[in-house]
């Protein structure tokens, strides 16, 4: 006697329930119930136009089809462990619906080419949602680095203090970095965006399918060229789980930061009360929980990238049920990387900076010494003996607790007597971003070029 299942017309013995729950993956992929009925809409409208089904047939499935996705969106659909994918239990469901003629959805298509449709359109029909949320940092980032042209800051390198720079220009640093995420992903979506339905097991198949046709019904603009790559490739879910990395990773680097500038030892941003949690035993704290949050699901979303990594470095063509490992972490990407990127966006957009912290950090710190030894350049010093001379000005300044834009102008004229008064001036923290406005730097000029530039493109 053969089993219950769909396909178990070969089968003497049926597994245990325990067995059937291992090798099921209904608990998750039903998050592709909406992308399984739209494939399979398309491919019964194929089978009515290539004439392979006749057109009665065809229509009381389609028909079928449409109730039970109103089901879905109902709430009303009941998944099963023993019919183990998204897959077998629609199409279990439009049997009880239909009758027996639904099982003639299944012609010239083979579950392979079915859920590798499903896995497609998940991420394809995904992909927008990401972006315009990384779109909407972007324009946060714009607008808060337009409000803080002119807030200078110390900048780093090695987190010691290098250079003064504008607030505003670090904050177009990481809207730089979102925006190569943009791009990432929306490369992805040309790999997304093939279609595999058509490829059948792995083969192809007999029957005159019209896979044109159904890549256009679903919204592809292409068409995979190979049945064997068809159903086995997963390079659109690792590039989407690697761009998932790469951007959590930017999200990490900043809330890294923004933990840092709101400790009591920097003091250069206050987070809003909304995004930050306090002790159970200590009043006084303030945590920036959602930042660390976010930091730490950078972890589990570079596990995810890891894992299929690992799945898929050894499958031999074509498909194997290794595969089914594909989508729970990509699943699980979407689902937290979706609500990272609000919070994010809400976290920054309430973030203030305390302007003059950040200013008075860049006056006792000889983050100026570059422009100092740039100064001496300018009055024929070789940038090098340059160098060397202002480092050993800091080492003096440092044993006699003496700033760069204190040393007295006699001391100066001892270094060269082409040094004038406008030494001082240079020196000074703004003057020093200000002048800074090569093609990409921290000068007002160019931090505001950066801006304009960035409404453009935002547009």
């Amino acid at each position: 006697m053969s089993t219950k299942k769909l396909w178990g017309g070969r089968f003497q013995a049926q597994a245990e329930a325990w067995v059937d729950e291992f090798g099921a993956s209904i608990s998750f992929d039903q998050l592709m119930a909406d992308e399984d009925i739209e494939g399979s809409l398309a491919h019964v409208k194929m089978l009515k136009k290539t004439g392979i089904l006749p057109a009665e047939d065809c229509d009381k499935i389609a028909t079928g089809l449409e109730n039970v996705r109103q089901e879905l969106h109902d709430g009303k659909l009941h998944f099963t462990v023993e019919n183990e994918d998204i897959h077998m239990n629609i199409e279990s469901i439009l049997t009880d619906e239909i009758g027996p003629v639904a099982g003639k959805l299944h012609t010239g298509r083979s579950r392979n080419d079915q859920v590798a449709t499903d896995f497609h359109l998940y991420v394809k029909n995904r992909l927008p949602k990401i972006i315009e949320e990384i779109k909407i940092i972007q324009k946060t980032l714009v607008q808060l680095a337009e409000e803080n042209v002119e807030t200078i800051m110390p900048g780093y390198t090695h987190l010691q203090h290098a250079q003064p720079i504008s607030y505003g220009h670090y904050l177009m640093a990481y809207y730089s970095m979102f925006k190569r995420d943009v791009e990432r992903f929306e490369f992805n979506n040309k790999h997304a965006d093939i279609s595999p339905l058509g490829a059948a097991a792995l083969a192809g198949t007999t029957f005159p399918i019209d896979r044109e046709f159904t890549a256009k019904e679903l919204g592809f603009s292409e068409i995979y060229s190979n049945s064997l790559d068809a159903v086995s490739d997963r390079d659109f879910a690792l590039e989407f789980l690697s761009n998932a990395s790469i951007l959590m990773m930017h999200l990490s680097r900043f809330c890294e930061e923004i933990s840092m500038w709101g400790s009591y030892e920097f003091q250069y941003v206050e987070l809003s009360d909304k995004y930050t949690t306090g002790s159970s035993i200590m009043p006084q704290k303030k945590n920036p929980d959602m930042a660390e949050l976010i930091r730490g699901k950078s972890g589990r979303v570079y596990g995810h990238l890891i894992g299929l990594l690992s799945t898929m470095k050894s499958l031999p063509l074509a498909y194997n049920k290794d595969l089914q490992e594909d989508k729970e972490g990509t699943f699980d990407t979407v689902k937290t990387l979706l609500p990272a990127l609000k919070v994010f966006n809400g976290m920054i957009s309430t973030l203030k900076p305390k302007k003059e912290n950040m200013r008075h950090a860049t006056e006792n710190d000889f983050s100026n010494a570059t422009e100092l030894a740039d100064y001496l350049a300018t009055k024929g010093i070789p940038f090098r003996e340059a160098h060397g001379i202002v480092g050993q000005l800091v080492l003096q300044g440092l044993q006699t607790h003496k700033n760069l834009q204190d040393i007295t102008m006699d001391e100066f004229k001892e270094i060269s007597p082409k040094i004038d008064e406008d030494v001082y001036e240079v020196l000074k923290p703004e003057v020093a971003v200000e002048r800074r406005n090569s093609l990409g730097g921290t000068g007002f000029a160019s931090v505001r070029k950066q801006i304009a530039d960035a409404k453009k493109k935002l547009q």
